[in-house]
């Protein structure tokens, strides 16, 4: 009896784990597509600054200058527009573990693609992009 009771409460506590991570994945995919991708493909600043911590900071390596960038100065960049046709944003992968995550992503635009990975962590008042860090490919 000891040993059902134990299969039943190992199991109980497997499917709420995975629950939880289900529930944290579509949170986190939700927050980048909705909110940091489309944010970025129309220049809306409040969706982009929803999406990402106060301390997030960007940081790239462009024609050998190492670049990082605060949010504010990040946010700063952006100017309202019509989304371009043939943009589009991609989650190429996301690992979730406990209340930290680690999202690969792609940007696409008709002359560049941009691939950013964002670490990001869970508080109490939701999933928020912490860093990123990006690279660009101009198209020819």
């Amino acid at each position: 009896m000891k040993k059902y009771f134990t299969i039943i409460s190992l199991s109980l506590v497997t499917i709420t784990s995975l629950h939880a991570q289900t529930e944290d994945k579509t949170q986190i995919e939700t927050l980048i597509t909705d909110l940091y991708f489309e944010g970025w493909m129309t220049g809306d600043t409040a969706k982009i600054g929803k999406a990402m911590h106060a301390t997030c900071h960007l940081k790239f390596f462009r024609d050998n200058t190492f670049t990082d960038v605060s949010r504010a100065d990040y946010l700063s960049r952006f100017k309202p527009r019509a989304k371009e046709a043939g943009t589009e944003g991609r989650i190429l992968s996301l690992d979730v573990t406990g209340n930290i995550a680690s999202a690969k992503c792609e940007l696409e635009t008709a002359k560049a693609l941009f691939t950013d990975y964002f670490n990001l962590i869970k508080t109490d008042e939701g999933w928020f992009i912490v860093d990123k860090v990006s690279t660009r490919v101009d198209k020819k």
